[in-house]
């Protein structure tokens, strides 16, 4: 279950309140002879916390539980970097805080009022020195709220004492609320220093406001020397000619501008009407946090929850901005804004046909969506312009829309994928400027096992799309002489992509390793034409790519049927095997005929998802 973000502290009889930890959530199943312990999307934590495991053994009664991993430093406050920094120091101080019951002895508590869920848990659980009980306050939210505040903790959580626990919910029965002179920022350009000041001048601030890159303020405090010098060096590194706002701010020096790809948070007095931030302070870099995530006016909330709500006898009804409509898909209500806004302008195509491009291709696109993480890849002002990846659902997503928490290696945290597996969040991603739609190759409930294999042909910028057609039909030959089935589609762009059924058999590293092989074979029988050569500098500006790297987890590729930010609006289309001739041009597939094919043909990829390959048979062809 999950909170939503709220904008300040209130009192209230029917909520409780809870210090926000700074930590990993997880939640520790004791219902077997076995304990296991995970994050929500089921990765262990066993072998990465076992001062925390070691104790389930002196738990006395068979349960599940919820609650959060945290760190503390020297002077025992919450420290979620040095939870990241476990490998290295294993004596770390940690605690399990549990703060709710999902489960005890044979029995299913998540129907219970949290109330009640809590009187069990206080009761069953027995506390050690890295196991402890949650505690919290009844009704005084604001009081309660000022103590985390001279605690100097991160802020506090609300949740209403009678809720039942839904899992993979985002709901206003529970909401977190942190201090309000606090924010993050994406650094957007830095000025040159003045004086005997090394490193820089000031830092440029920019938010997402209504899918836009805003300036709010810019700071030069709160830096000594050596973070001056350590963000220097970061930014260089994402140097750009032009300013990522749509609407460049007066400053009083010259600015070099970045790439929108670093959060800082920072300390300030008060916000303009305007919304600058007023005496901004640097605080830290966030590494912990997307760009895509820093969105909204700043302190920008969510709703209220109903009962929170004042009551009004005749509520006026507020009309909607002229450019802005609500339509309601799958029982849900979808906001959708600036339909016409132009998202191809040599083609003058708009948001809208986009969003009803996608509506009328759902039955077909949606199976090869659902249940599958999905990085987004956004273009809110269109494909001129300057678009980015989201992986990270914000706090500001409905409700309704279903995500699922994953946890990242590279980046040492839990990110949140949207899952799209309705009409409703097809239409809510499209306006939000996502042109294609970019899934994993594997979905829940297991993301271990891939459901299909890619192999993704890349020409170099010497190559023709007739050299595309010639490899990918070498593909093919090596495919049949193993007896493996693959299905075909263009990538929308310039490439070809071919897909095996896997079935969700094998793990994702056998599905690699397999794909490296078919990848050799073609290789081999096409060496002038084609590399396994990764490096744009080492590859030959004239050799095909063989790109079976795809087959990694949370790796993606444009999803059939999917629109290509491209001009022409061209459309990943897939193919039958005597179609790949010669003539052929992946923008003969574009948002104006897709329909129509694709009615004609059917999902030609429907197989995809189906029953996978014997591997190990297709290896000993290999082999002969």
């Amino acid at each position: 279950m999950l909170a939503k973000l709220h904008d300040e502290p209130f009192d209230h009889k029917d909520w409780i309140f809870e210090i926000k930890w700074d930590g990993y959530r997880a939640v520790a199943d004791l219902s077997k002879d076995e304990p296991q312990f995970y994050s929500r999307n089921g990765i262990s934590f066993l072998s990465k916390f076992k001062k925390v495991a070691r104790d389930f053994s002196r738990q006395e009664h068979q349960m599940i539980l919820d609650g959060e991993i945290v760190a503390y430093d020297g002077q025992g406050r919450p420290n979620f970097q040095l939870l990241q920094q476990i490998g290295d120091n294993p004596d770390l101080a940690l605690v399990y805080q549990v703060f709710d019951l999902l489960w005890l002895n044979g029995h299913s508590t998540e129907n219970l009022p949290l109330i009640q869920r809590k009187e069990l848990l206080k009761e069953a659980l027995k506390e050690t020195d890295v196991i402890r009980y949650c505690d919290h306050v009844e009704e005084k939210g604001i009081s309660f709220f000022k103590e985390m505040q001279k605690l100097q903790l991160e802020g506090m959580i609300a949740k209403k004492s009678n809720s039942v626990y839904v899992e993979n919910n985002r709901t206003t029965d529970w909401l977190k609320v942190k201090f309000s002179n606090t924010d993050e920022t994406i650094i957007c350009g830095f000025t040159e220093p003045k004086g005997s000041r090394k490193g820089f001048g000031a830092l440029i601030l920019g938010k997402y406001i209504h899918d836009e890159l805003v300036y709010c303020g810019h700071t030069g405090t709160g830096f000594n020397h050596e973070t001056l010098l350590e963000i220097r060096n970061r930014l260089e590194k994402i140097v750009v000619k032009k300013s990522p706002f749509e609407d460049t701010p007066k400053t009083n020096s010259p600015v070099t501008w970045v790439k929108p790809e670093l959060v800082c948070e920072i300390k300030y007095s008060e916000i303009t009407n305007d919304g600058i931030f007023r005496h901004p302070v640097f605080v830290t870099i966030r590494e912990d946090k997307e760009p895509e995530e820093i969105k909204g006016t700043p302190r920008s909330i969510t709703e209220k929850p109903e009962d929170m709500k004042p009551k009004t006898t005749a509520a006026k009804k507020t009309k909607a901005p002229e450019n802005e409509t609500e339509i309601t898909l799958n029982r849900h209500k979808v906001k959708l804004t600036n339909q016409d806004k132009i998202y191809f302008p040599e083609d003058d195509i708009s948001k809208g046909e986009v969003v009803d491009y996608y509506q009328s291709v759902a039955e077909y696109i949606l199976p090869h969506l659902k249940n599958r993480p999905l990085s987004l890849n956004r273009f809110p002002n269109g494909i001129e312009k300057q678009g980015f990846y989201q992986k990270d659902a914000s706090d500001n997503i409905p409700e309704w829309i279903k995500t699922t928490e994953v946890f990242s290696d590279s980046t040492d945290k839990y990110i949140d994928y949207i899952i799209c597996n309705d009409k409703a969040t097809l239409a809510y991603l499209n306006n939000l400027g996502c042109i294609d739609m970019n899934p994993w190759n594997s979905s829940l409930p297991d993301l271990e096992h891939p459901d299909y294999l890619v192999l993704d042909l890349d020409p170099s910028k010497n190559n023709t799309f007739d050299n595309v057609i010639e490899t990918a039909l070498q593909v093919h030959e090596v495919l049949e002489a193993v007896k493996v089935k693959g299905y075909c589609k263009t990538s929308g762009s310039t490439g070809i992509h071919i897909y095996v059924p896997m079935g969700g058999e094998y793990d994702f590293d056998q599905v690699k390793d397999f794909a490296h092989i078919l990848m050799k074979k073609v290789n081999e029988k096409l060496p002038k034409l084609t590399t396994l050569e990764r490096s744009l500098q080492k590859r030959s500006s004239n050799k095909i790519y063989l790109d079976y790297l795809q087959n990694r987890q949370g790796q993606t590729l444009a999803s059939v049927y999917s629109i290509r930010p491209k001009e022409g609006a061209s459309v990943s289309m897939p193919l039958e095997w005597n179609e790949l001739k010669p003539g052929l041009k992946p923008t003969d597939f574009t948002i104006h005929n897709a329909l129509e094919r694709i009615k004609k043909k059917g999902d030609l990829f429907k197989p995809v998802l189906g029953k996978g390959i014997d591997m190990m048979a297709a290896l000993e062809l290999l082999g002969n």
